[in-house]
């Protein structure tokens, strides 16, 4: 390793404790730490930013209309239409919170549909509209041992994992950003560029208007 970036690495490392006694770096053993990284309070508050940021770039294709929405843009993408982008976000939500409930759903290995079939932007609001519904119950009955209770399983693309609950709450709506950038891109193209979705965007808007929709 570089000095530079071991001095860098141990500078860090002192600042938290974790220089043994010959100076060298500690790595956590294990999988994860016993830290908490994570509370419940920040989970709850990042869920509610996902649900703004998704809804924002929602609101601006539901403008479009569902046939602009259902046009091709380009292979480039995740998802090669605007519509079937938001399917996949709207999926993959599903898919997790179904898995966090113990009865994870049956898909085809690498759908992005997950088996999902929704024709328009309606029907796909109306669903989504009462996941949010659910996933706010869900984090609302959440204790903070909750999130470092192992959770086992297999990804949609059919890999085994095993991971804290808290983790796999946070990978959702991280999940999402990279389609949002995406989404993003697409309607750039497609009609110019779409309203900001940062988290800073978030709590301006929450300060301005109160809880931002």
């Amino acid at each position: 390793m570089p000095s530079a970036r071991r001095r860098d690495l141990a500078a860090g490392a002192r600042a938290l404790g974790r220089l043994d006694p010959a100076g060298d770096v500690r790595l956590s053993r294990g999988p994860w730490a016993q830290e908490r990284v994570v509370s419940v309070e920040l989970i709850r508050e990042y869920w509610a930013y996902h649900h703004w940021a998704n809804r924002r770039l929602f609101g601006v294709v539901a403008a479009l209309g569902d046939e602009a929405a259902g046009r091709e843009i380009g292979k480039q993408f995740s998802e090669s239409n605007l519509r079937a982008m938001l399917v996949h976000m709207y999926g993959a939500d599903w898919f997790w919170l179904e898995t966090w409930r113990g009865r994870p759903p049956t898909i085809v290995r690498g759908d992005p549909t997950y088996g999902l079939v929704i024709r328009t932007l309606g029907e796909l609001r109306n669903k989504w509209d009462e996941l949010e519904n659910e996933q706010r119950r869900f984090l609302a009955d959440l204790g903070e041992a909750n999130l470092w209770r192992p959770l086992d399983g297999k990804t949609p693309e059919g890999r085994t994992f095993s991971r804290p609950l808290g983790m796999l709450l946070l990978h959702v709506p991280t999940h999402a950003a990279h389609h949002r950038s995406e989404l993003a891109t697409m309607l750039t193209m497609t009609s110019g560029s779409p309203p900001d979705t940062g988290i800073n965007s978030y709590y301006r808007a929450k300060s301005e208007q109160g809880a931002p929709k």
